[in-house]
């Protein structure tokens, strides 16, 4: 499942779901790099 992670203020991340964080952030896979950040939320 792909999805957008915001890193700082303005960087946002796409990529395949790796795990939930405990303090609300999520990890996300792009190749063989694996970033966290605050997961956005779909567009209505």
């Amino acid at each position: 499942m792909l999805r957008t992670i915001l890193i700082g203020t303005c960087v946002l991340i796409q990529g395949t779901f790796v795990r939930a964080l405990p303090d609300g952030r999520i990890a996300v896979r792009v190749g063989s790099n694996e970033f966290m950040g605050k997961p956005v939320n779909p567009a209505s």
